[in-house]
């Protein structure tokens, strides 16, 4: 058998992962008798001699490698090597087709060694395609499997693996048809179970036969769609199963094999999506009571399947699908199901209702707001998803991961459309802050309860509130939540806000800092962290006014000198504060904590803050210096800080109300302004609930470490207006419980008229006798801090 010669180099890679140079010549391929096989053949072509002998081995691919740049050991320009190569290239384009041998069991082991010499080569693997075509080879071939299986002829058997395989990776669509017809897919799937590498035949052919059960869940009357079902999963059992991995090299051998199971795919989505009756009669059963786990739990995992192979649908052909899957029911039945014990059921209901977030959010969205207007919180959509999150079984909360990236998509501002006649992210957020935030919240403002953790308190201990939620599932659970809160405060702005500060959120998520998963305190520090992130003045104030930046301070005190990522996420929200010069926290952040603070020199960040403090006030004194001094009395003061007057006044205004504070849910058009309103009214009504007993607790302190307790009154928290506005200091000292004098360091408070922004131009006597009346009621007593 003469093949085309063409002119190569022979490298071979020595010990030292060297390439060495063994010399010019040209290369043929011919059978060799010693090495039983077709071999590659290198001759020198400057005496003749061998320079190579390989014996082609089936299972490596070969490659012609092409020349880059000039070989300067060569005096023959390349040029002339790639023309030559050229015309050789053309030549086979007139030669005949390629001869196949007589189809004989002892010509088996020729045919073999065709099939695989020809992969190489496109033009001839195209020529060994036609030939096959042409003469209905494939058929004389399985014929032959049956005698030599018969004959337990073992090296015919292997010679016909080797074959069959090669065909496989001819790639052509035309021999697939003919391979995987009813008739040959067996055969075909039987000549793959003798693989020479191995000991024993594999029994393929048993497990599609007997195995492998065809599960209709309703029968499927359409005969050519049952054998398309079965062809699929027969050759995708050949792709998957019995095939090996191809290399890197031939991955493009199978590029046919892949396509021809996609548009079966998409053959039999069309057929189905075609039989509306069938699919009406799926869904009756999916959503009818009498029908038995087993048999839903099967029609499940149908609508799973049938959503995956809509995936290789065309974009058109796949809104189609799934605007027939809405049409039909698809988001009710998914509501039951996914509230049903089954927790296969419920998986496939969360992998199908995944498809639909992913195809159309919107057509989620208006799914759910639609049905508000008719049912219960309990038995919406979204909240069946967000109680599956909170009560994923899995340790790694696997499910909750899942369900918690589908809520994100569907409550994301990014996917929601905006159309001249309605706002679809104003109406679903107005829907989600009304019907659904409450469940999401509910785990989290559960373990953080003010009871709760007092009841796991010990005196004495180095934390100031132990966190209840200690085991790691729970910690997971409420760092997921965490994590979805983090994203709502970057994406919803005013919605968000007002939620925070009508459930003093950001307190209760502030008890985490002290649960031992530390993973758990940087997810609350995370969330504190982007609410200061957005430089906004009424978080600015509502975090002054709670002094919620104790718990962050005494948890860098506790974590002492360790220099773990804790240590480093709250050094980095100082440092962030020093950066971006925002002057309340500033003030608030030395005027309170400056006294523990200042030992922490290992980073500048403490000190520059207490820089940029004094800096400010210097300018403070500046300006005050150069204002006439009728406007320097003590009737109209300006502090650093320059808010509004009456947003500021209003702002620290205090009100009382009997019983729980409702809030109305909060519209678009409605001003920012009434957040502060709201959030004074519910802290308002929390401090009347508060025992007395809880104001003479002690405040729990770490061997040698600092901790604070602050009024949380509203009257300590926006000042005194003394008579000449000097400060008035109050001390608090930690109570011993045991009646020894306490050791550890107390901090003075100075509390100023100028910290409170604007003193009014009149004073009131009366006013000022309210004021003392309030410090003095037991609902005003200082309290302190949780």
């Amino acid at each position: 058998m003469s093949d085309t010669r063409r002119r190569v180099k022979v490298y071979t890679l020595n010990e030292d992962r060297q390439w060495d140079d063994r010399g010019t010549g040209h290369v043929s391929s011919t059978y060799v008798e010693r090495l039983k096989g077709m071999s590659l053949l290198v001759r020198a072509e400057s005496d003749g001699s061998l320079l190579l002998e390989s014996k082609i081995n089936p299972n490596t691919a070969y490659q012609k490698q092409q020349v880059q740049g000039k070989d300067p050991s060569v005096e023959v320009t390349q040029d002339l090597i790639e023309s030559e190569e050229e015309h050789i290239e053309e030549m086979p384009e007139t030669s005949p087709l390629i001869d196949l041998p007589t189809c004989e069991l002892n010509k088996l082991e020729e045919i073999a060694d065709l099939v695989t010499s020809v992969l190489s080569s496109p033009i001839r693997r195209e020529k060994l395609a036609l030939a096959l075509e042409n003469e209905g080879y494939i058929k004389k071939l399985l014929q032959l499997f049956q005698v030599c299986e018969n004959l337990e002829n073992t090296e015919g058997l292997h010679h016909l693996y080797e074959i069959i395989r090669g065909i496989l990776f001819l790639n052509k669509a035309t021999l697939f048809e003919v391979m995987f017809s009813d008739e040959c897919i067996m055969d075909v799937v039987g000549c793959l179970e003798y693989d020479p590498s191995l000991a024993q035949p594999k029994r393929h052919r048993e497990f599609l036969t007997k195995t492998a059960k065809f599960k209709e869940v309703i029968p499927i009357t359409d005969s050519e769609l049952r054998q398309k079902i079965h062809q699929t999963y027969r050759v995708q059992y050949i792709q998957d199963i019995i095939l090996p991995t191809p290399s890197v090299f031939e991955e493009n051998f199978l590029s046919t094999l892949t396509s021809f199971i996609f548009f079966n795919k998409v053959e039999i989505v069309s057929m189905l999506q075609e039989d509306e009756k069938f699919l009406s009669e799926v869904f009756a059963q999916l959503t009818d009571e009498a029908t038995d786990d087993d048999k839903r739990c099967e029609l499940v995992n149908f609508f799973k399947e049938f959503c995956a192979f809509s995936q290789t649908l065309q974009p058109q052909n796949r809104d189609a699908f799934f605007k027939t899957l809405a049409k039909l029911g698809i988001l009710p039945a998914l509501e039951i199901v996914m509230g049903m014990d089954d927790l296969q059921v419920r998986s496939a209901a969360t992998d199908i209702f995944s498809y639909l977030v992913e195809f159309s959010p919107s057509m989620v969205r208006e799914f759910v707001m639609q049905e508000a207007q008719q049912s219960d919180d309990d038995i919406l959509l979204i909240n069946v998803v967000i109680e599956q999150m909170i009560c994923d079984t899995d340790p790694e909360l696997g499910g909750a991961v899942q369900l918690m990236g589908l809520l994100r998509t569907l409550i994301d501002p990014e996917n929601m459309l905006a159309t001249a006649n309605k706002t679809e992210k104003s109406e679903f957020l107005n829907f989600f802050y009304n019907h659904c935030m409450h469940v999401l919240t509910a785990p989290l403002l559960a373990n953080t309860a003010e009871d709760k953790c007092e009841k796991d308190a010990v005196v004495g201990s180095t934390k100031s509130n132990t966190v209840c939620p200690d085991n790691y599932q729970t910690a997971q659970l409420l760092a997921l939540i965490l994590e979805l809160l983090t994203f709502c405060v970057e994406h919803h702005t005013y919605h968000i806000k007002n939620y925070i500060m009508n459930k003093d959120l950001l307190r209760r998520v502030l008890v985490l800092m002290n649960s031992k998963h530390t993973f758990l305190a940087l997810c609350a520090l995370r969330f504190m962290r982007r609410i200061i992130g957005l430089k906004d003045e009424f978080y600015n104030r509502y975090i002054i006014k709670g002094n919620l930046f104790e718990p962050v301070i005494n948890a860098l005190l506790d974590n002492g000198t360790r220099y773990n990522l804790l240590n480093s996420a709250v050094i980095e929200l100082f440092e962030f504060i020093r950066v971006e010069d925002i002057k309340s926290l500033i003030a608030h952040i030395v005027e309170n904590f400056y006294n523990a603070l200042e030992s922490i020199e290992y980073v500048q960040t403490f000190k520059g803050l207490k820089t940029k403090y004094e800096q400010e006030k210097d300018r403070q004194n500046q300006k005050l210096n150069s204002v006439p001094s009728i406007l320097r009395s003590n009737r109209f003061r300006r502090d650093a800080r320059a808010l509004e007057e009456d947003e500021e006044m209003w702002f620290n205004e205090d009100e009382e109300e009997e019983g729980e504070a409702v809030v109305p849910p909060v519209e678009k058009s409605k001003q920012e302004d009434d957040f502060p309103d709201s959030y004074e009214k519910f802290m308002e009504t929390k401090k009347a609930k508060e025992s007395e007993d809880k104001e003479n607790l002690p405040k729990r302190t770490s061997a040698g470490g600092f901790k604070f307790t602050f009024s949380h009154s509203a009257s300590t928290a926006n000042g005194a207006n003394g008579a000449n506005s000097k400060s008035v200091a109050a001390q608090t000292s930690p109570a011993s419980s045991n009646g020894s004098s306490s050791k550890n360091t107390t901090l003075t408070t100075a509390v100023t008229a100028t910290k409170g922004s604007l003193v009014g131009l009149v004073d009131y006597p009366d006013d000022e006798d309210d004021d003392e009346e309030e410090e003095a009621s037991p609902r005003k007593r200082p309290r302190l801090g949780s």
